[in-house]
């Protein structure tokens, strides 16, 4: 989970995604990579019993590389830490990974938004748009380009040598994995 500020919700955030895990009986730790916060979230998050990497480079993708980085695991899910992605679908990306895909995304298209998740326009135009432009130019098969709440084997992560540091960094792990013919599928928020 990238961190910059998030004290209001990275508490609830590592608290679904230690149940999810539980009770799926998955193995796994929760890292949150703070990228700077001043307002207690990494406090928070250490009594919440995440592992806290602090990642100095500034950035969202920066963050998220950190903290993909620290990871000890074959596989890692990343979303973020606002509250609004649903925990409880980890297992689901689990299970696709286990079945032998590289990156395993969300599609917050299929099945619903939570409210006040996506503004307006980038519910009804911006993320459409874009990712039908990924679909057009990259043949992604991804129906939500850029959902934050993605699985992916950490051996294929390392592959792609992302290079973006800022928002960018989404969108550049979906066009290399497509790119490179990695196998990318969709978990729906059913």
């Amino acid at each position: 989970m990238p961190c910059l500020n998030e004290r209001e919700t990275v508490g609830v955030c590592i608290r679904k995604a230690m149940v999810a895990l539980k009770d799926a009986g998955i193995p796994g730790e929760v890292i949150v990579a703070d990228n700077g916060s001043t307002d207690g979230s990494v406090e928070l998050a250490q009594a919440e019993g995440a592992r806290v990497v602090n990642i100095e480079q500034k950035g969202y993708g920066s963050a998220l590389k950190g903290g993909i980085l620290a990871a000890r695991g074959r596989y890692v899910l990343m979303a973020d830490s606002d509250d609004s992605y649903d925990f409880s679908h980890a297992p689901r990306f689990v299970q696709q990974l286990r079945t032998g895909s590289d990156l395993v995304m969300g599609n917050r298209f299929q099945g619903g938004i939570k409210d006040k998740a996506m503004p307006f326009l980038h519910r009804y135009l911006g993320n459409p748009v874009l990712s039908g432009i990924g679909r057009l130019f990259f043949g992604s098969p991804c129906g939500d380009f850029h959902c934050g709440m993605r699985g992916f084997r950490r051996d294929s992560f390392l592959q792609m040598d992302i290079r973006s540091t800022g928002m960018e960094f989404a969108s550049e792990m979906v066009v290399k994995a497509t790119l490179m013919r990695m196998k990318v599928s969709e978990v729906p928020r059913r």
